[in-house]
């Protein structure tokens, strides 16, 4: 259940669904386009996940639980970063979900983060944060 204003963002690839899942699922992808984090998980539901390196100077270790995984379609994630500066209880954690469409080597890639305060607040994760991820992992892919 979503809860606080959502971030929303997607992007379109010139890649097929099953590489742009792997850019997703992989860690060596995934460090490639997140800042060079370190990304650990059997992406199990119930299973946990962190992400884990070096953000401007400041080791981090952001965490959550796999809550839903479709092959090729969809991730759904709690996430939860020390960075942000809230406490590490339930209610400060995010729901991260993505949902890839699309065929013929043509990818939507969508993204939506819940539990942020305000609407402002969620553009600006949506714009600033989420977009360049993602924009990201669109020239990995794409430049294969």
């Amino acid at each position: 259940m979503s809860q606080g204003y959502e971030a929303k963002t997607s992007v379109e690839i010139d890649a097929p669904r099953a590489r742009v899942w792997k850019a997703l699922v992989d860690p060596d992808d995934v460090r490639q386009y997140l800042h060079g984090t370190n990304l650990s998980t059997d992406w199990k539901v119930g299973s946990p996940i962190t992400w884990s390196g070096e953000w401007k100077g400041r080791e981090y270790q952001d965490k959550g639980t796999i809550l839903d995984v479709e092959d090729q379609r969809l991730i759904r994630y709690t996430h939860w970063s020390p960075l942000g500066g809230s406490e590490d209880v339930p209610e400060n954690y995010h729901t991260v979900t993505y949902t890839l469409s699309g065929d013929d080597g043509r990818t939507t890639l969508s993204l939506t983060q819940d539990n942020n305060p305000s609407q402002e607040e969620a553009d600006q994760m949506a714009q600033n944060n989420w977009r360049p991820v993602l924009e990201g992992l669109k020239e990995l892919v794409e430049k294969e």
